[in-house]
């Protein structure tokens, strides 16, 4: 189906005997039923003759939630343990959506998910369909989409990358046209922000589980953050990282030179006059081992393209990108945490910084391997995050470029890496 002849719902339907899940309650052990349903499920059913009616119903919701999207439930990218019901406050079905099931709503553009459920004699039953979300676009996105092209083919040919078997072709438009509102934000923003008081910077950022940094920072290793080009990081990460001073000249940035320099020099004084570091991308690795072994916290800006020297391919939404190997690298030779960070703006202007908890590294005994898995693992992450504000990525940037060959590093665990 083409992506302008797309649905603008889906609706999923299903029923389950409520036969089947009397015997699993029989014979499964409360720990194994955690693998069906969650603990609040489980609560909400109660322990009461209606104990198996409700989880019926509970379990053909999920199933129905699975249904609404085929193909990720056919390609094992989500399962109905991935979505769980509960009641609101006014005993309406509701449902919670698992990391990777939010990361499909978010691709599909939908909003939410809206059940109806029952269950009548020997069966239970659900449906399932979605609310889509509807991208809202100032007048100026619009005006700068048809009257400054610049790069609009790049934009749109990365978007329909992305999107387009999810949505329809005027939604992909309209993301363009949002996108170009938030890169004007952004220009107006990066001029204002010079001209405000610390006090006001910090009111204008939210910062959100700072605890997870706090902790892995006292773990002593240093720590390794993943992020991207979400928001206006600039402003996110001086007034939001600004409210931290204990933090101030540890935290330091591996970055590309800008073009032309003078902005580049410009965007540096900013960011050491903030109490930020910033080394270059190439020839800093004894710098960062250094930085690391000395606890301090080093950022990544992991969504642009890697060529062949730097690189490896894996998948970015669904398709291979050439991606850096040395954040994998660093993780894996230093033990250092490597914690997802990104920022976005809200509808009224104020941003929002947020720190994940840390990504789990993947070892094992080929190190190769070990290196395709975490980089695809910090590609997955910036999927969720960049999925969740697509309007505010920046998609003028050519990220599916030819892709680096396939090969070996030929290096082992032991060896330095490179960056």
């Amino acid at each position: 189906m083409k992506s302008s002849d797309s649905p603008t719902t889906r609706c999923g339907l299903d029923t389950v005997e409520i036969s089947r899940v009397e015997r699993l309650l029989q014979s499964m052990a409360p720990d194994e039923l955690r693998s069906l349903f969650t603990r609040r499920e489980l609560e909400e059913a109660g322990q009461g003759p209606g104990r198996a009616p409700s989880l019926a119903a509970r379990f053909a919701a999920k199933e129905a939630c699975c249904k609404l999207f085929p193909r990720e439930t056919a390609l094992g990218l989500i399962k109905p343990s991935d979505f769980g019901v509960y009641r609101d406050a006014y005993g309406a079905p509701c449902v919670e959506t698992s990391p990777d099931a939010q990361a499909v709503c978010d691709r599909h553009r939908v909003a939410s998910i809206r059940l109806t459920l029952t269950h009548a004699g020997s069966s239970a039953s659900a449906v399932a369909w979605t609310e889509l979300r509807r991208t809202e676009i100032p007048w100026f996105g619009k005006l700068i989409y048809h009257l400054i092209p610049f790069r609009r083919g790049v934009v749109m040919g990365n978007l329909r990358l992305a999107f387009g078997d999810a949505v329809p072709e005027e939604e992909i438009r309209r993301l363009a046209q949002s996108y170009c509102a938030h890169f004007v934000r952004c220009f107006l923003e990066f001029i204002r922000m010079p001209f405000m008081s610390d006090e006001r910077r910090r009111a204008w950022v939210r910062v959100e589980n700072m605890e997870s940094p706090i902790r892995a920072h006292a773990l002593g290793k240093g720590i390794l953050l993943l992020t991207g080009h979400f928001g206006n990081w600039e402003v996110a990460s001086v007034g939001g990282l600004g409210q931290f001073p204990e933090y101030r000249n540890l935290i330091h940035f591996v970055r590309r030179p800008l073009k032309p320099d003078w902005l580049n020099d410009y965007i540096t004084r900013r960011f050491h006059r903030s109490g930020f570091g910033t080394l270059a991308k190439r020839g800093s690795l004894d710098t960062i081992l250094d930085l690391l072994a000395g606890g301090n916290i080093v950022g990544f800006v992991f969504d642009q393209h890697a060529g062949r020297k730097e690189g490896i391919t894996v998948d970015f939404l669904g398709h291979p990108a050439g991606t850096f190997k040395s954040l994998a690298v660093l993780a894996l030779h230093t033990g250092a945490p490597v914690i997802p960070a990104y920022c976005w703006r809200e509808p009224d202007g104020s941003h929002v910084l947020r720190f994940e908890e840390p990504l789990p590294l993947i070892e094992c005994d080929d190190v190769d391997e070990a290196i395709r898995r975490n980089t695809r693992s910090y590609n997955a992450a910036l999927e969720r995050i960049l999925l969740r504000h697509p309007e505010q990525w920046i998609w003028m940037h050519r990220r599916w470029k030819a892709t680096p060959r396939s090969r070996g590093t030929k290096r082992s665990a032991s060896v330095k890496p490179a960056v």
